[in-house]
C-alpha cells in the first residue's frame, strides 16, 4: 500500500495550494481518506475526510469554508484544495486511508494508511 502526498510549498498568506494524494495497492473506494497536519511542537490534527461511499464531507471548524476535499475514484486521488491560506495553517500535511466510524473519523488512530507529508508553509 502506497500514499504518495504532493502539492505542498511555500505561499503568501491569502493564497492558494492544491495538495493530491495518490493512492495504490488497496481498494481505494472501500477506504475514507483523510488529511491530517501537524505543526512542529503539536500533535497530529485531522482537517478533513472524504467518506469512501456517497463522497460525504468533514472538515474542522478552522478550515471550513477554506478548504475543500474531493476525489477521482477513477484516478484513485484524493485532492485537498486550500484557499485564503493563513500562517496558522504551516504545517507537514499528511494523507490517511482508513474505515473511521464517525466519532473517530478526526483520529490518527482510526488510519491504517499514511503518506510520507508534504510542507506547506505560508508566510505572512
Amino acid at each position: 500500500v502506497q500514499l504518495q502526498a504532493s502539492g505542498g510549498g511555500l505561499v503568501q498568506a491569502g493564497g492558494s495550494l492544491t495538495l493530491s494524494c495518490a493512492v495504490s495497492g488497496l481498494s481505494f473506494d472501500d477506504y475514507a481518506i483523510a488529511w491530517f497536519r501537524q505543526a512542529p511542537g503539536k500533535e497530529r490534527e485531522g482537517i478533513s475526510c472524504i467518506s469512501r461511499k456517497y463522497d460525504s464531507t468533514y472538515h474542522i471548524q478552522s478550515v471550513r469554508g477554506r478548504f475543500t476535499i474531493s476525489r477521482d475514484n477513477a484516478k484513485n486521488t484524493v485532492n485537498l484544495q486550500m484557499n485564503s491560506l493563513k500562517p496558522e495553517d504551516t504545517a507537514v500535511y499528511y494523507c490517511g486511508a482508513g474505515r473511521p466510524i464517525l466519532s473517530t473519523i478526526s483520529r490518527p488512530s482510526a488510519y491504517g494508511y499514511w503518506g510520507q507529508g508534504t510542507q506547506v508553509t505560508v508566510s505572512s
